[in-house]
């Protein structure tokens, strides 16, 4: 039975009931960054240059992904060098979650830890990695020398922590996956946040504003929670959209998966929970947001042009934790990356190749478990046609 009664559709006009959350279409206007339309030009074009996709199915699918409308609606006010590198981030992040997808269900657990030890290194030193061997390591240097130029040593380092956290949570979840270990909904959460990187994308609000703000605005409770709410609210309804595809392809790290087999609810129980903390999420950032606003007059009350600039980088980074809302919702509504009924295999997004890059020739091993059992009914499918074409 389909987890939604209809897939998600490029049409804003038929959002499923279960989707669809009338609050963020009435509440949070859609904006785009002006440069949005250069963006998606010049955000392929590194996409190919760096070889993170095939120039065939780049030619198929990029455009149809969207992951620039993402980026386009999340950091308005950006300059345009900067929104272009945390789109190219983001791009390479959709890439290299789904390498993590193909090294998980192919077993090719040393391929991965291989990639990921090289992305920690690159993470620290990026320009020693612009030409590495593996697209993902030489793309990630190069996000990473341009993201951490702008701002000061002490968002660098910060930026290079939380993105180490978001790479060890990977780790733990392709572990995770390998033996078919489903987290329990507590854990699930705290693992989600850092995979989701919410650490990260609060960090690119300060470069957005193109301001490092102190750390007395940054930690204070109000502007925590409604940071906090923008990114739960986009890891959750990602959740909540994706469960389809995550589901067929044997994924244990959704939401509505941990809610399933760790609270015994039916499917339809665990969509309508998800959907009910999705909109828990919008309800907590309403309320907070008064008093983040607030917090940036009080920056200001001395007069001081200094408090001055700081009240406007604060108002710029809620203003945009507000535009999270409306991305993210409409994204998942637009981009091919979610539609998995139009997909011949729904286990294999058309968009991914399965060969690793550069024509890497590690055995694939079964996955354990019931998955594993899949697994290889799949590759003797494949040996069987292969004899039948010879």
């Amino acid at each position: 039975m389909p987890a939604y009664p209809h897939s998600t559709s490029s049409s804003t006009s038929s959002v499923p009931s279960t989707l669809a959350l009338p609050v963020v279409e009435a509440d949070f206007p859609r904006r785009l960054h002006e440069f949005w339309p250069k963006l998606q030009e010049k955000s392929k074009a590194w996409l190919l240059e760096k070889r993170l996709m095939e120039p065939d199915l780049a030619e198929l699918h990029a455009d149809g992904l969207r992951y620039t409308d993402l980026v386009a609606g999340y950091y308005l006010g950006a300059p345009d060098t900067i929104l272009a590198s945390i789109a190219d981030l983001s791009v390479w992040f959709f890439v290299w979650d789904d390498r993590h997808d193909r090294d998980t269900v192919h077993g090719r657990g040393r391929s991965w830890f291989a990639l990921t030890a090289d992305l920690r290194t690159a993470l620290v030193a990026p320009r020693s990695h612009l030409h590495h061997e593996e697209p993902l390591v030489a793309a990630f240097a190069d996000c990473v020398q341009r993201l951490t130029q702008p701002l000061g040593r002490g968002w660098r380092d910060r930026f290079v922590a939380h993105f180490a956290d978001v790479i060890d949570s990977y780790d733990e979840e392709f572990r995770n996956r390998a033996v078919g270990e489903v987290p329990t909904v507590d854990t699930y959460v705290k693992l989600r946040r850092r995979t989701f990187g919410h650490e990260v994308w609060l960090d690119l609000l300060e470069l957005a504003a193109v301001r490092e703000l102190p750390e007395h605005i940054r930690e204070n409770e109000a502007y925590r929670r409604a940071g906090m709410a923008t990114q739960d609210f986009s890891a959750w309804y990602n959740d909540l959209c994706s469960l389809p595809k995550e589901l067929a392809g044997d994924e244990v790290h959704n939401l509505g998966i941990s809610l399933i087999q760790h609270q015994g609810l039916s499917l339809e129980e665990a969509v309508s929970e998800v959907r009910r903390r999705v909109s828990g999420c919008v309800t907590e950032f309403l309320f907070i947001e008064k008093d983040v606003v607030a917090l940036a007059d009080a920056a200001a009350a001395e007069g001081t042009f200094a408090g001055v600039e700081l009240r406007s980088a604060v108002l710029a980074c809620l203003d945009n934790m507000r535009n999270w809302f409306s991305s993210v919702y409409w994204f998942h509504h637009e981009s091919g990356r979610y539609r998995v009924e139009s997909w011949s295999d729904r286990s294999h997004p058309p968009y991914v190749s399965d060969h690793l890059p550069g024509g890497g020739q590690e055995p694939a091993a079964p996955p354990a478990g019931p998955r594993g059992q899949r697994w290889r009914r799949r590759r003797a499918s494949a040996e069987n046609k292969k004899t039948g074409d010879a």
